[in-house]
């Protein structure tokens, strides 16, 4: 039983280690860009995300183990709310000056980091690792390509 546990636990800390170093590498990106929300930021959010999964992973197997039938769980349920939190977060960053927005990729990338987080809390490594790549693709080769069909402002 005690066994079991162990190699439970072990799977679990796969998936925040997992989680961590595809948040990482999206930040690593915003940091190279030059942007606020960097390596630790992002890491941070992707963690957090597969941590809360984990949590209510062990949770629901901890009350459907004691065969109460009162007791309904919907694992769906912390996922959901990284997204509402996530949202938040992604809301401060977002800064509207002199007519000009920013921070908004950023926000959205955190809002995906945190999605991966949930992938990876849920053991879906497969998954986040295909996300990371794609959001990083989103982050350099979509940024290349706006830089090149921006019109050139003249400063007004």
């Amino acid at each position: 039983m005690w066994l079991a546990a162990i190699s439970s636990l072990s799977s679990i800390f796969v998936h925040l280690l997992l989680a961590a170093l595809f948040g990482a590498a999206l930040g690593l990106e915003r940091t190279l860009a030059g942007k606020h929300a960097g390596v630790r930021t992002y890491a941070l959010v992707s963690l957090g995300s597969a941590l809360f999964v984990a949590i209510s992973e062990l949770v629901i197997a901890n009350y459907t183990s004691l065969g109460n039938p009162m007791i309904t769980l919907d694992p769906l349920r912390i996922p959901s709310q990284v997204v509402m939190g996530i949202g938040f977060l992604g809301t401060g960053l977002i800064i509207f000056r002199e007519s000009k927005l920013s921070g908004l990729t950023t926000a959205a990338g955190l809002w995906v980091a945190a999605g991966i987080g949930v992938a990876a809390g849920f053991g879906l490594t497969l998954l986040a690792g295909f996300t990371t790549i794609l959001t990083l693709l989103v982050f350099t080769l979509l940024w290349r390509f706006e830089q090149k069909i921006k019109p050139e402002t003249n400063g007004d």
